[in-house]
């Protein structure tokens, strides 16, 4: 028997959307269907957040009761307008063709394939090997509460001021905030991710105990947050503003402004929460690429710390 299925109007395009009904979040009842409205309705944030990027896809073929498939290689039976971009993983010595969103099209078609959670390069098709995005990820510890991530997001936003940076915050759709920077597509990720470092190690210095650049678990105090500089490393991800995330309640990583930081939470964003959100405020991060950085002074800053015996950790070692 054929699977029942709807037919979504998305710009100029069709996509057809198989088992619509089937429940992806079984404690709220969230469909696959829901999944699609959902992702209509923040179509250009979605958009502009994923655009020109390689994408590594979270899928959930039986929702979140069933097993997650991190998926880098564009699933089969695309239609031929949905692009890709072809990326070398020098580990494995292989090639993968991995989505490259253009279009709200590509983001519905990635839904009807069982997508919960999208998972973009920070750099662009143009040149994947130099990022045009530095990205800050306030990743609490175990025991690390709610309060240390907005103590230490103003830590964050005081640094970028200095800097001259404008940078861009998100909720995490988990339990961190994730803070977002337009570079020049200048360097390549090692010195991107050397002057993430170098800007890590200053909240560190600044933090008052809050903060860790402990690379191991087993080095690093629970109650405090990770920044973690090596989500600038190349083919490390972290969800895309405006991604839904695969947790029971259907967060979704949420742009917010630095004055609402003290007043939001995690679960204030949600599938059912964000349309209207969208709707009234439209997206936050709308306007990043007028806002470029040059990561001199963090190399800078990088070079100092190296001088002082601090070396940048190698990837590889910290990969075990």
């Amino acid at each position: 028997m054929a699977s029942p299925f709807i037919e979504v109007e998305v710009d100029d395009r069709v996509v057809k959307v198989t088992n619509p009904d089937r429940v992806y979040f079984p404690e709220t009842g969230a469909t696959k269907l829901d999944l699609v409205e959902y992702y209509l309705s923040v179509g250009d944030g979605i958009v502009n957040a994923l655009r020109e990027r390689p994408c590594m896809l979270h899928r959930f073929p039986k929702g979140l009761a069933g097993d997650k498939v991190h998926q880098k290689r564009l699933p089969a039976g695309a239609p031929e307008w949905v692009e890709t971009v072809r990326l070398f993983f020098p580990r494995w010595k292989r090639t993968a063709d991995e989505l490259c969103v253009t279009e709200l099209a590509s983001v519905v078609w990635a839904v009807q394939m069982s997508t919960v959670e999208f998972h973009p390069w920070n750099s662009r098709r143009d040149d994947t090997e130099k990022p045009d995005e530095w990205r800050i990820d306030l990743d609490p510890g175990p025991d690390c509460d709610w309060a240390t991530v907005q103590r230490v997001s103003h830590v964050v936003h005081e640094v970028l001021d200095e800097l001259g940076a404008v940078g861009f915050p998100k909720t995490s759709g988990g339990s961190g905030l994730h803070v977002y920077v337009r570079i020049p597509p200048d360097h390549g990720f090692q010195d991107v991710r050397r002057g993430a470092l170098a800007f890590a190690r200053e909240v560190e210095r600044r933090a008052e105990g809050d903060v860790t650049t402990a690379w191991w678990r087993k080095d690093r105090d629970p109650s405090q947050l990770f920044v973690d500089y090596n989500q600038n490393a190349r083919d490390h991800t972290i969800a895309a503003a405006y991604s839904v995330r695969g947790v029971a309640n259907a967060r979704v990583s949420a742009p917010v402004r630095w004055d609402e930081v003290d007043d939001c939470a995690p679960d204030d964003f949600t599938i059912v929460t964000m349309p209207d959100r969208f709707a009234a405020i439209g997206d936050l991060h709308g306007d990043i690429d007028a806002h470029p950085f040059d990561i001199a002074p963090l190399l800078e800053w990088a070079d100092r710390d190296e001088a002082d015996g601090r070396e940048t950790p190698d990837l590889d070692e910290q990969s075990g």
